[in-house]
């Protein structure tokens, strides 16, 4: 068969696009066709796939969405494929991968502002044209706690919606020389005997929380906030985080280090990931963290934060979000070394126990049946 793989943006570095990527390889190492339509790609193109980038132009986001959906559609009417997989909310979608969340519930508990903006009818309209009871867009879940708002909101037929295991790429699994990578690692960045490494991991640092992650190193009692140090890695503009960190006097204790694809190795060299997201559909990097054996410190809000709170491998902070309570645990997890081991191990323990690999495969399980 001959797959139409449709996504507004690839790069590297971000979670959606990894999962874009793994999916369609394998539906590839099957023997299908791949064929990907989007508006930019940065990066290498796996041998065989066809990248097809829209000649769209417009001031704003959500018009340049509606001319490439016109596009794409005119594209498939001259190039039918069999299946056509989505990955970010557009009409004429056989398949969904569901790595937004429902946007109708956000707009529900937002400013009725928010109703008359154009941009933000949209992306409704978009969303319900995926989600309605009266489309036919099968939807692929990666977070159980999407679906009742989803269904609540669209009556989406329940027999539509299919919730996928965690998807982690191969790669991420610790290596039995961790301990060493460890070591070099913390020798390389002159983190010093006693000194504490905090990771913000995630393009999208407003989403992320990174504000509140600079807010809680700056409001750690002086002696810790000294020897406390925070790596921000993703692709986003950091100056207003910078900004931020400065004003907060913790400027030179924040490094902010791009997209990286050697992620591994700041898991194994970290004392603590920090991931107080505002929204996260699902959040793998709380799942690298566990098989790294990485503490996690996370808001309830992150789809994926039930496997932290299962594990016994970190804290999950809950809704309504306190800034204080962020702090308090902060503190209480750089502080108390026991405990760090102690989470570090019961991650370790629930990894080697639970498959946190098969999205890929059950994906593409359902695309080709």
């Amino acid at each position: 068969m001959t797959l139409a793989f449709v996504l507004y943006k690839y790069f590297p570095f971000g979670g959606l696009q990894r999962d874009f990527l793994r999916i369609a390889l394998e539906c590839q190492r099957r023997g299908h066709v791949i064929r990907v339509y989007c508006l930019e790609w940065q990066g290498e193109l796996p041998q065989g796939f066809e990248l097809n980038i829209a000649p769209v132009r417009a001031f704003s986001s959500h018009r340049r969405n509606q001319k490439f959906s016109q596009w794409l559609s005119r594209q498939l009417q001259q190039r039918p494929a069999e299946r056509v997989i989505g990955f970010n909310k557009m009409p004429g979608l056989d398949f969904y991968f569901a790595a937004d969340g429902c946007l109708a519930e956000k707009t529900h508990q937002s400013s009725w502002l928010r109703h008359l903006s154009g941009r933000y009818r949209h992306f409704l309209h978009y969303e319900q044209a995926v989600f309605s009871a009266q489309s036919a867009t099968q939807i692929l879940l990666i977070a159980k706690m999407q679906q009742p708002l989803f269904i609540a909101h669209y009556q989406t037929p329940p027999n539509r919606l299919h919730l996928l295991p965690p998807g982690l790429g191969q790669d991420r699994k610790r290596p039995l020389d961790g301990k060493t990578i460890r070591a070099d690692f913390r020798r390389e960045w002159q983190l010093e005997e006693g000194e504490r490494l905090l990771l913000c991991i995630g393009s999208g640092f407003k989403t992320k929380g990174v504000d509140r992650s600079i807010k809680a190193l700056a409001a750690l009692p002086g002696s810790l906030k000294q020897r406390t140090q925070l790596f921000v890695i993703g692709e986003d503009n950091p100056k207003a985080f910078v900004k931020l960190a400065k004003q907060q006097g913790v400027g030179e204790r924040v490094r902010f280090l791009g997209g990286r694809d050697d992620i591994a190795r700041f898991l194994l060299g970290a004392d603590l990931l920090i991931h107080p997201a505002y929204f996260e559909s699902a959040g793998a990097v709380l799942l690298e963290a566990l098989v790294f054996g990485l503490p996690v410190l996370v808001t309830d809000i992150c789809g994926y934060a039930h496997y932290i709170r299962e594990a016994k491998a970190g804290w999950v902070l809950p809704s309504p979000f306190m800034q204080q309570a962020l702090v308090e645990r902060l503190e209480q997890m750089l502080t108390d070394d026991d405990e760090r081991a102690h989470y570090a191990q019961n991650a370790l323990a629930f990894a080697g126990q639970v498959d946190l690999y098969r999205l890929p495969q059950h994906a593409a399980d359902l695309i080709l049946a």
